[in-house]
């Protein structure tokens, strides 16, 4: 929509700034933890912050490629990545997103331990941040975004794209991760990344070192790296669901909450997995957090 005044220095148009975000639920439950539509239209051009999360991230761009990189510098300058099919693998940096100021696309994560099946690969090769879809998927990934560019409706496109990753994962030939990596998993899941890695070897009869080789070839990163980003994630969706209600987060009681030892603590692990304290990216992103997606509270990407 286009405002009513125009710039009378400049001549052009100014955008009314709006944010859409669809929740695309029931896409393939075994193996996608969440799928979100989005459109922006008239947003100041800005970098957006893409946080490390225990979800493989695959996104397919309604609009031109996406631009991202490992550094502000990088984003902004000739090297950026432009892709209009991302994949990306577990990561323990954020990526750097170029904002524009019309963007479209549905973004999904991936449990990682159904890569093997929906993707064709162990999430552990999906090593850099920012991957050519097309380069793992095949061509089929180009075909279907082309497709639900085509398409008029976030209904239709839910159709198309649950079409898709079913027919993926019914193809599978790939043999299933271990169980042992399965249950480690699942057990680093249930204590929301604060046991201990001699208790989790214990867990599943392995020794830490068999563990953790199992874990870099699977995933891509060991069980520890795991285990602090299940953590981080369930501090991050806490102050999240406080700032959606227009509440100031308690840092220090999230940090206590999520098994941190303490506050500082928590930052630490925010500098690592965010390049910023939590302060700064709370001023940095609100306004995105209140009107952006809602990903399932508590859902850790098994």
């Amino acid at each position: 929509m286009v405002h009513a005044d125009e710039d009378e220095r400049s001549g052009s148009v100014a955008l009314e700034e709006r944010s859409e975000f669809v929740d695309l639920p029931g896409l393939l439950p075994d193996a996608v933890v969440s799928a979100v539509g989005y459109r922006e239209t008239g947003a100041s051009p800005a970098l957006h912050r893409g946080l490390p999360s225990p979800s493989l991230t695959l996104v397919f761009s309604l609009d031109d490629p996406i631009v991202t990189g490992t550094s502000p510098d990088h984003v902004r300058g000739p090297h950026a990545f432009r892709h209009l099919v991302i994949l990306a693998g577990l990561q323990t940096a954020p990526a750097y997103i170029r904002r524009p100021e019309t963007q479209s696309g549905i973004q999904v994560s991936i449990r990682p331990l159904a890569a093997r099946a929906l993707l064709g690969v162990p999430a552990g090769e999906l090593r850099r941040l920012a991957t050519e879809g097309s380069d793992v998927l095949g061509p089929s990934a180009d075909r279907r975004r082309e497709r639900l560019a085509e398409l008029d409706t976030w209904a239709e496109r839910a159709a198309v794209l649950a079409r898709y990753l079913r027919e993926r994962y019914a193809r599978a030939r790939m043999r299933q991760p271990r169980p042992e990596v399965v249950e480690a998993w699942r057990w680093i899941a249930r204590h929301r990344g604060t046991g201990t890695m001699t208790d989790l070897a214990r867990h599943v009869l392995l020794s830490p070192r068999q563990l953790r080789t199992l874990f870099h070839q699977e995933v891509g990163l060991g069980p520890k790296a795991v285990s602090r980003l299940m953590r981080f994630e369930h501090a991050r969706q806490r102050i999240v669901a406080a700032v959606r209600v227009g509440e100031h987060p308690n840092l220090a009681e999230v940090a206590h909450t999520c098994g941190y030892s303490d506050h500082p603590h928590l930052v630490a692990d925010f500098r690592q997995f965010v390049g910023a304290s939590p302060t700064r990216w709370l001023a940095e992103e609100r306004r995105f957090l209140q009107a952006g997606p809602v990903q399932p509270r508590e859902d850790l990407g098994l």
